[in-house]
């Protein structure tokens, strides 16, 4: 089990300079004048946890990439695969872990990244306008993903540590998106969906469906 920071790198410099200057206007007028910091400085301490997780998942288990609540389960068109598959959206307030896992173990084929807008991340156009970025995972047995990082309405910065070629574990951390967003998993058919839409979910321990045994065959 790989194990992280309590907080994650991408928010050490919120997290050192609101308190910094927290501690830096307390000493020189006070508490009262400090409030606004210290509540800016607690605000980037939450956001930017990120605990240890253990992933127990089967080989075909799509793990949960995203804390949040599910806003959408249904048929849907991969716009980057151009199939149809089933969609699963994962919304992230700020409030939640935002560093995403890899639902799958499997081999990045391709990445996109497309810039955009920042429309809130639960309305279904966000899927369509804003920023994001996706990556065609290959399963250990043969079945292609998409997993879309979103931006969203807050949110003014996707991460993404890994790129084509890379070889990814369930549950794997490999982005981070900044204050607000969501993630969208598209999953060939014959995919058995366990997430129901208002389910609250969290990253890396929670199973959102079951892939098919075998890839389909192909000439």
């Amino acid at each position: 089990m790989t194990r992280y920071p309590l907080f994650a790198r991408e928010g050490w410099p919120f997290i050192a300079g609101s308190l910094a200057i927290a501690i830096a206007i307390t000493y020189a007028w006070g508490w009262l004048w400090a409030s606004p910091w210290w509540l800016i400085a607690v605000f980037c301490i939450q956001f930017f946890r990120d605990p240890t997780r253990h992933v127990d998942a089967g080989p075909n288990d799509i793990v949960c990439p995203a804390d949040g609540k599910v806003i959408f389960v249904g048929k849907m068109k991969d716009p980057y695969l151009d199939r149809e598959v089933n969609k699963i959206s994962v919304f992230m307030n700020v409030f939640n872990v935002h560093s995403n896992k890899s639902p799958v173990n499997g081999v990045i084929k391709k990445r996109w990244y497309r810039p955009g807008s920042f429309i809130n991340a639960a309305f279904d156009k966000a899927a369509e306008e804003n920023e994001q970025n996706a990556l065609w995972i290959t399963t250990d047995y043969g079945l292609d993903i998409t997993c879309v990082q979103i931006a969203g309405l807050v949110a003014r910065r996707i991460l993404c540590y890994v790129d084509e070629g890379d070889t990814l574990q369930a549950g794997q951390r490999y982005g981070f998106i900044r204050f607000g967003s969501r993630v969208d998993l598209y999953l060939p058919d014959g995919t058995e969906i366990k997430a129901s839409i208002g389910d609250t979910v969290k990253s890396g321990l929670d199973i959102l469906a079951v892939l098919p045994e075998k890839a389909a065959s192909t000439d």
